[in-house]
């Protein structure tokens, strides 16, 4: 059906290019709009059975008198989906308007269905959203959920994975995001929509971690080239549709505690730091401190470097732009500071973990 707003839309487009009143008509041709504002709110006689048969009507003056309240004219039926959604006039002598309203019927056709395609997606959009919410929020899946995750076509095949876009500004461009998302994923297997302003929400279906990371290393490159915010926060994967809350949970714990140089976090990669900073503030900073007493900004480059090499003194000088002597020097010179050794695995452990906290 033709909204008032669209109707009104349609007139003043037309109007401008056709120099001839335009009327707008519902299914029970009744007007919605026209370029003669008395005549909207009263019943069309013309419309009403164009509405009626489907058919072109040409009013003229040999036949106005069939039509009380009229004028000469051409009223076309409006199709969307082969469904008659509204029927369009225009105001004319039908002879000197026939190539004018054959034009105007198609483009009304054209602008009835970009806006009511539009209308469908933003609509499906939002049931998207508020599926989503819900699974966030349900200990079981309810009848009713189920039903709306099948109208939506969403494949139930585990695993499901929750992955969580952020950014500093979405907004105004963020149903275009939305988009290149859906784009990257069959449409069976993904719901992609607003978790929380100027944060998306991906729930994938069916899809093993290569393949999800293969879609990562593009899905970065496309979202980064707009916008250098953007950072992407993956939770573990789960197998039963109840647990897709828990995803969600450690997705969001990826955001909160991954690195902030650090443009895609797995959560499994932080599950530690998380752990850790579960107890207070006060008990992690006091435990960072104390183990790297003494060490000053240039040897915690060093160690962080060391560790993120897996413990290898020559990768670790090559990062460093540093002789494989001067870096054996420094992890010497830790050692007497701290009383951890940093090639001791059990005293890396100690130091590996004060470093991770101390880079939060």
């Amino acid at each position: 059906m033709i909204t008032k707003q669209l109707a009104e839309e349609i007139v003043e487009l037309t109007m401008v290019k056709l120099h001839h009143n335009i009327n707008v008509m519902d299914t029970n041709g009744v007007i919605l709009a026209s370029g003669e504002k008395e005549r909207i709110g009263k019943l069309h006689e013309g419309a009403a059975y164009v509405a009626k048969t489907g058919e072109i009507l040409r009013i003229t003056e040999d036949n106005i008198n069939q039509f009380p309240g009229t004028k000469t004219g051409i009223n076309m039926p409006i199709h969307f989906q082969q469904q008659l959604v509204g029927v369009i006039g225009i105001t004319g002598n039908p002879n000197e308007i026939e190539k004018m309203a054959n034009l105007l019927q198609l483009t009304t056709e054209m602008m009835v269905h970009q806006s009511l395609v539009t209308t469908q997606v933003e609509w499906k959009r939002k049931m998207k959203e508020l599926v989503f919410e819900e699974l966030m929020i349900s200990d079981s899946i309810s009848t009713v959920l189920m039903e709306r995750l099948r109208f939506l076509r969403f494949k139930n095949t585990a695993p499901f994975t929750v992955i969580l876009v952020s950014a500093d500004e979405f907004l105004p461009s963020s149903r275009r995001v939305i988009e290149q998302l859906e784009e990257q994923f069959r449409k069976d297997s993904a719901l992609v929509g607003h978790s929380k302003l100027n944060r998306l929400f991906i729930l994938v279906s069916g899809m093993d971690e290569k393949k999800l990371k293969r879609k990562f290393s593009f899905i970065i490159n496309m979202l980064f080239r707009t916008n250098p915010t953007v950072k992407i926060g993956v939770g573990y994967s789960v197998h039963s549709l109840n647990d897709i809350h828990y995803s969600y949970i450690t997705a969001e714990n990826a955001l909160e505690f991954g690195y902030k140089e650090k443009r895609l976090v797995y959560f499994e990669d932080i599950e530690l730091i998380f752990l850790l900073r579960k107890n207070p503030k006060f008990e992690t900073e006091r435990f960072s401190k104390r183990v790297l007493n003494g060490l000053n900004d240039s040897l915690i480059h060093t160690l962080s470097i060391f560790f993120n090499c897996s413990m290898n003194v020559t990768d670790s000088a090559a990062i460093l732009k540093i002789h494989r002597h001067t870096m054996t020097y420094r992890l010497r010179k830790i050692k007497e500071l701290t009383g951890y050794d940093p090639t001791n695995f059990q005293d890396a452990v100690q130091l590996h973990i004060a470093i991770l906290l101390h880079d939060r």
